[in-house]
This record gives structure tokens, C-alpha cells and sequence, in this order.
């Protein structure tokens, strides 16, 4: 070997091949999930103030103006207001909001009805002071439910249930290697520009290039904890069916073959309430699930708790207590994979930091939506170049036959 050879510096530029392989991950996972991600970044634009944009839309009565310290009505007060609004329904939750002093109560056909598909159920909403039935939705399917179950169905399951939820997190899944490859990339692409620059000199192209690879290193970080609890949140469905089969089912051998507790039977829902309070007084009882349901039990009222920290607010805890006696049975502890979904839920769409973080996230998705738009627009314009020619025009990859001489 020669002294040429010998004093020159070592190229650190990553090899042809691999390069090309790279760009062929980027090119093929970003083409495959890149109009379900558009899809996914414009439904999850309205998603992200879904509260402001519930409240907006609400057409119910207002809320009553009372003093501070107004007592609330029984819940079993209201629950008999709602059976006499819907005599022939069952009363199959009960929600009490700690943001708005509202009463919520899901009613349905039948337990077999709303088994089969819980998207059957309506709710009736009552003021908390006053009891006075302020809305009654109608019953809900789709698209029929709104604007935001409308966008809620689009971005999570395209109406197709668990399936549909699978395949938004396969692309979600997709998306995570196409911003790993596209990081990859970026050095080899970028390195000799300066941070930030945009070619607008260099012709149309190149600036949806440099305006591509600028906000996609910059999103990164984002786009990828998006990405991973996205598909974290498709997977509620199975991960809470495990959760019932296996811990909660454990729970219950010792109420196997008794009969199921019926309604005239039942002890209040205030003295549910009550005993789960007492049991988890650190925590704030905000809803529950009435004996029969499948996210249930035949013999239990499941109370859901929550914290009382903006991150304990996302963790909840469920209390069974047996609707016969009102005692509690069992405070069942939640697994670790339901509770990286509970924390997961609130940072995908950005919940943890109220108005300010929701803006900065739907300014983030707006950029995320930039990122696919210049990718489709760069695919359009060259897409029957083959890569090697592509990689070579920046002059990082020198030519086979360069390489074999000079080597």
C-alpha cells in the first residue's frame, strides 16, 4: 500500500448497499402507510380539543347556577329520573363528571343487546345539583353519532371494530420505521448543508426535498411517541379482553355458578359509591358499571376511581362491590401493560398540559401532515428513478467502478 493510501482519512460514508437499503425501507414503509397516516393526522387535528369541540356542539340546557358548597343530588335520584324517561331501557352506567356538574346515564335495550354491540347504548345528562334531565342522545352508530365519534371511528378503526384497530396500528408500526430509516438517512442526505437550509435555488424539487427532510428530523421525537402510543391505544381492546379473561375472571371463582343479581335486588348505587370511597380514600370515585355487562360481572358493581394529581388523574383503579351486599370485594390491581395504555392515551393526544400542550400538538400534527405531503409530492415526481441513480446525484456514493479503482 502506498503512502496515498496509507495518509488517506478514513471514509466513514455509509456503503452503497447499505445506504440503498435504507432508502428502500424509508421509500416502501413511508408509501405503504402514508394515506392512513394523512387519514390519522387530520381526524386527530378535532380529537386533540375534543372537549372544547363537545362543548361547543353541545346543544343541551345550561348548568344551574347555584352557590358554592350546593349539595348534589342522589345518584339514586337520578337513576329513577332516568327510568322513568325510558321505562323499557336498562340502566347500564352511571358517570359522575368532576369537570361539569353533569350526571351521565348509559341506558340500552337489554344486557344481550348491549353485549353484542355496546354501540347501541344512549345517554341521558343531568344537572348534578338540580337533577333535571338537560340532553338525551340518541342512540349511536358511526357516523349517525356526530362529528366526533364520526372523526373518533375514522382515526381509530375506519368502522370496522377490531380489525380495523389492528391495521391502524400496523401502519401506526410502519410509520415508526419509515422515521427510523428516515433518520438514517439523514446525515448522508444533509450533512454537507448547513442546519435549516432550504434549496428554493436548486429548483421546486429540491426545496420540497430540503423542506421534507427538515421537518422530519425535526418531528422525529414527536412523530415516533405518537406512533408507539398510537398503537399502544389500538390495542386496548385485546389488552383489556386478557386483563378480564385472566385477572379479573380469577377474581370471580368464588361467585361461579351462582345466579346473577337482580335489579330489585340490588343495593344502591350511593352505598356502592360510599364503600368504595372508603376503600380508596386517596382516590375520587367517578363512575360505574352495573351488574350484567361484559366489561363487568353478573354479581359486581365495577366502581372506577381515579388520582388526584394531573398524572394520578390518568391512572384508574376498579372496585368491586358486591351489588347484593354493598360490601367491598375485591380493589383489583391494574397490569402494567393497561397501565402504559392509561398513560399513553392522555400523551397521544396531548391531555397532560390542557390548552397550551394542545396547541403545541396540533401545531406538531400540522407539521407531521407537512412531512407526509412532501414525501407523496417527492414519491409523484420520481418515482420510476431507481434509487441508485438518486443516491449518486448527491455525490455521496461513488461509482462501483470508481470504488474498485481507487480502493
Amino acid at each position: 500500500m502506498t503512502a496515498r493510501h496509507r495518509n488517506r482519512p478514513r471514509d466513514r460514508t455509509m456503503k452503497a448497499p447499505t445506504l440503498r437499503h435504507w432508502f428502500l425501507v424509508h421509500k416502501w414503509t413511508s408509501l405503504v402507510s402514508t394515506l392512513f397516516l394523512l387519514l390519522i393526522c387530520v381526524t386527530g387535528l378535532p380529537l386533540i380539543f375534543r372537549e372544547e369541540i363537545s362543548d361547543w356542539l353541545d346543544t343541551s340546557q345550561p348548568y344551574a347556577q347555584v352557590a358554592p358548597g350546593t349539595p348534589t343530588q342522589p345518584i339514586e335520584t337520578v337513576l329513577a329520573s332516568a327510568r322513568r324517561h325510558d321505562p323499557d331501557q336498562i340502566v347500564v352506567s352511571a358517570f359522575v363528571d368532576d369537570d361539569a356538574p353533569r350526571i351521565v346515564i348509559g341506558m340500552a335495550p337489554s344486557w344481550p343487546a348491549y353485549n353484542q354491540d355496546p354501540r347501541i347504548a344512549h345517554f341521558l345528562k343531568f344537572d348534578v345539583h338540580t337533577g333535571i334531565l338537560l340532553r338525551d342522545s340518541t342512540a349511536f352508530s358511526g357516523a349517525r353519532g356526530g362529528f366526533l365519534p364520526l372523526m373518533l371511528h375514522v382515526h381509530t378503526d375506519l368502522f370496522t371494530g377490531l380489525p380495523g384497530n389492528l391495521f391502524m396500528g400496523l401502519m401506526s408500526l410502519f410509520l415508526a420505521a419509515a422515521i427510523l430509516s428516515g433518520i438514517v438517512l439523514y446525515r448522508p442526505f444533509m450533512m454537507r448543508l448547513p442546519f435549516g437550509t432550504l434549496r428554493r435555488d436548486r429548483g421546486t424539487r429540491m426545496a420540497w426535498l430540503d423542506l421534507h427532510n427538515l421537518l422530519g428530523i425535526v418531528l422525529a421525537a414527536w412523530m415516533g411517541v405518537v406512533g408507539l402510543t398510537g398503537t399502544l391505544n389500538e390495542l386496548s381492546t385485546p389488552l383489556f379482553a386478557v386483563w378480564q379473561a385472566s385477572d379479573v375472571q380469577a377474581m370471580l371463582r368464588a361467585w361461579r355458578g351462582r345466579p346473577p343479581v337482580a335489579a330489585a335486588d340490588r343495593t344502591s348505587l350511593d352505598a356502592a359509591f360510599r364503600a368504595a370511597q372508603a376503600a380508596l380514600p386517596d382516590r375520587r370515585v367517578i363512575s360505574a358499571i352495573f351488574p350484567g355487562s361484559r366489561m363487568g360481572t353478573p354479581y359486581h358493581y365495577v366502581i372506577w376511581t381515579k388520582g388526584n394529581t394531573p398524572l394520578t388523574a390518568r391512572l384508574f383503579t376498579p372496585v368491586l362491590v358486591d351489588a347484593r351486599t354493598g360490601r367491598v370485594t375485591a380493589i383489583v390491581p391494574m397490569p402494567w401493560y393497561l397501565r402504559a395504555l392509561e398513560i399513553s392515551r392522555p400523551l397521544h393526544f396531548g391531555d397532560y398540559g390542557a390548552m397550551p400542550l394542545k396547541i403545541i400538538w396540533a401545531m406538531l400534527d400540522l407539521g407531521t401532515i407537512m412531512v407526509l405531503i412532501s414525501g407523496l409530492i417527492l414519491w409523484v415526481g420520481k418515482h420510476r428513478l431507481p434509487a441508485q441513480p438518486r443516491l449518486r446525484a448527491l455525490r455521496r456514493i461513488p461509482d462501483d467502478k470508481t470504488t474498485t479503482a481507487t480502493g
